[in-house]
């Protein structure tokens, strides 16, 4: 990967706290992030915005629409966006086959292994 074409990365994550560890990390590996603390700040920032985005990291449990309600409508507005679910209960978590599933917590090289891993 290199830093002067690096993968754009949205996370959604409710908790101010996650998601600044989760941007730290993902930044210190030299993707570029942007920052949504919700599910309609998320669909905004895919609708109006006409930045490439590589990938979409969203915490499971968001209030108002869930990550899953997300996902869904974050693929209307673009079709082959992958999806990463970071979730507590990611062993009972029901994905679709085409998207994915980090357990919370995480270690930054799982979390770093995972990224990679849906990016290649």
């Amino acid at each position: 990967m290199s830093s002067a074409n690096p993968h754009t990365i949205l996370v959604v994550e409710d908790d101010a706290i996650v998601r600044m560890l989760i941007v730290d990390v993902l930044e210190e590996l030299e993707f570029k992030v942007l920052e949504a603390e919700g599910s309609e700040q998320a669909l905004e920032t895919l609708k109006d915005s006409n930045q490439h985005i590589d990938l979409m990291m969203t915490d499971v449990g968001l209030p108002i629409m869930d990550g899953r309600e997300l996902a869904k409508e974050a693929r209307v507005l673009r079709p082959a966006l992958p999806i990463l679910f970071a979730s507590g209960y990611a062993e009972s978590i029901d994905v679709p086959a085409d998207m994915h599933v980090i357990g919370k917590p995480f270690s930054i090289d799982q979390l770093r292994d995972k990224v990679k891993g849906i990016l290649e």
